[in-house]
């Protein structure tokens, strides 16, 4: 096996060491999983696909491709703990592979490598590849949009990888909006091709230059026209609300006039220098390094960067902003470090670096877990709210079997190798994380606790409904629940709560929010305090508890 081979292997071991591990230990916590998975085991349970539903209420804020996903994956597993996350997990590994294949087609399969580590070992990356959100995918689709498109300017023509690539753009908007992004890659190309620089051609006046556009309206049709002729045809105002607000509202007037997440211009310029860290360390030595080679006019180095700066300057226009938004350009920017790296990691000062990061982080992870166990301070009081005491503990030695093997590995690999301490460490950390940190954490964050305690206090004869919930309440109850809506104002759904539980008033509880779904005139000496999940404190009321409330007239 030759050296290239044998780091090819490792480095796919160890990505899926540090991805796959703690798969089927947890289950979803807010602020997006539980919304995704809910949707999804409402699609499996009722056989109705085409149109998401969250409770009695239809979802339109995110194109379905990323819930028939985790659905598909329900089915074929019937175990939701494993189907919820394992569309990131494959996600993140086909983003590793295009990144890791093109780097090879690009330069050399020893690059390939280098770029793939560059992604895995970003903070980011892989903090989204553990969580069951849509921007991992959305960032597989957008990264194997790019590959296709490289694949064809790139010394080609390729029309079978340009015909993929705007296919995979148009999935990746079915997916999420933004998956369109990826199409930007056509800038820099075509400056660099009507410029003269070598081996990069558009090949726009070639008559299959259309199969592009016509594989990405076939890729969005795929969801786009069965859901227009069923909703236009047949379906009722709803419906008709539905398609206005996911192809309207939740594309071109979120991003023209956004109504959430308001950050300034230079918000994902910060986000880039502390979640892409320890990647983005290199940048002081890879910039000029940059410089000279595209004053030699290598065009791999223009388009890569173009199209990272163009995804930077597209998140950066409106004001609502998230840190994940940004996610889609760290493959190609690790693409273009990747050559360098190799030179870069000879560099004394770059190794000092390097160990410098490991040895502040294990420290940190030291001194926290030691607070933990040795004190009581704010931020560990505050974190912990709602949660045993023992779970904090193993928090705590978390923290400081990370730490400590942080500092071991510097020890070992001393400052020559820094780079291997730093892979230490950081697959340490993950690894810890999905096998201890997570569990622990599971039953306050998903609400899988609280709804437990529900179920026993109320036994397993009773009704529950659902007032000023949210989708972990519904997802981890042990029985079907009723509730009245989820965008509706807590009065409302309190007030048709009582009539509801009015019908049966023996066995129909209602478990409510504190604060805006819990009214004053609710009697809380007879009511259950079930503690605190997700930093709010719920309350079960049977029909003693709401009696109170019957004596003001209920809103119709």
């Amino acid at each position: 096996m030759t050296l290239t081979r044998r780091d090819l292997w490792l480095f796919w071991l160890f990505a899926l060491l540090i991805l796959a591990t703690g798969l089927g230990l947890r289950d979803p916590w807010p602020a997006d999983e539980p919304r995704f998975a809910l949707v999804a085991k409402h699609m499996v349970e009722s056989g109705h696909w085409l149109f998401p539903q969250r409770g009695i209420e239809l979802y339109s804020d995110k194109p379905p491709l990323f819930m028939w996903m985790q659905a598909s994956l329900l089915w074929l597993t019937g175990n939701l703990r494993i189907a919820f996350l394992l569309p990131s997990l494959l996600a993140a590994l086909g983003t590793l592979w295009c990144v890791v294949d093109l780097g090879k087609r690009l330069w050399t399969p020893r690059v390939g490598i280098y770029a793939g580590w560059a992604v895995l070992l970003t903070i980011q990356f892989t903090f989204q590849a553990k969580k069951a959100q849509i921007d991992p995918m959305v960032v597989f689709w957008i990264t194997l949009s790019c590959y296709g498109l490289l694949r064809h300017v790139w010394k080609g023509p390729d029309w079978r990888m340009w015909a993929l690539g705007w296919a995979a753009a148009g999935l990746g908007t079915i997916t999420k909006g933004v998956g369109v992004i990826a199409l930007l890659m056509l800038i820099p190309a075509g400056m660099a091709s009507l410029r003269g620089w070598p081996d990069v051609r558009v090949h726009a006046r070639n008559p299959r230059f259309w199969l592009g556009p016509l594989a990405f309206l076939a890729a969005c049709g795929v969801w786009l026209i069965p859901m227009l002729i069923a909703a236009l045809g047949n379906g009722g105002d709803a419906y008709r609300a539905y398609v206005d607000d996911i192809l309207l509202r939740q594309t071109v007037t979120r991003y023209a006039n956004s109504w959430h997440h308001g950050q300034p211009w230079w918000y994902f310029i910060e986000v880039a220098l502390t979640t892409w860290l320890p990647t983005l360390l290199v940048l002081p030595w890879a910039i000029p390094a940059w410089k000279h080679r595209l004053e030699r006019r290598d065009a791999r180095y223009a388009v890569l960067l173009g199209w990272v700066v163009l995804v930077f300057v597209f998140f950066s226009i409106p004001s609502g902003k998230r840190d994940m938004y940004i996610l889609p350009a760290l493959p190609m920017l690790a693409l273009a470090l990747a050559p360098l790296l190799p030179g870069l990691l000879r560099k004394p000062n770059a190794q000092r670096l390097l160990l410098g990061f490991v040895l502040v982080f294990s420290l940190v992870a030291l001194a926290a877990g030691i607070a933990m166990l040795t004190g009581d301070p704010k931020f560990a009081r505050s974190f912990m709210e709602g949660r045993d005491a023992q779970v904090a503990q193993g928090l705590a030695w978390m923290f400081v079997a990370s730490g400590g093997f942080g500092l071991g590995a510097c020890l070992w690999f001393g400052r020559q190798r820094a780079h291997y301490a730093l892979i230490a460490m950081l697959t340490a950390l993950w690894v810890l994380y999905s096998l201890i940190g997570a569990p622990l954490l599971n039953d306050g964050s998903s609400s899988r606790g609280l709804m437990r305690n529900v179920g026993q206090a109320i036994g397993p004869d009773a009704q529950l409904g659902l007032v000023g919930w949210r989708e972990q309440q519904m997802l981890m109850a042990d029985r079907p629940t009723t509730d009245f809506g989820f965008k509706r104002e807590s009065a409302q759904q309190f007030a048709d709560g009582m009539r509801w539980q009015l019908q049966q008033p023996a066995t129909r509880w209602l478990l409510v929010e504190e604060g805006d779904g819990l009214p004053a005139c609710v009697g809380k000496s007879l009511a259950r305090d079930m503690g605190m999940a997700n930093g709010r404190r719920w309350w079960l009321l049977d029909a003693g508890a709401t009696n109170p409330c019957l004596r003001r007239s209920l809103p119709h």
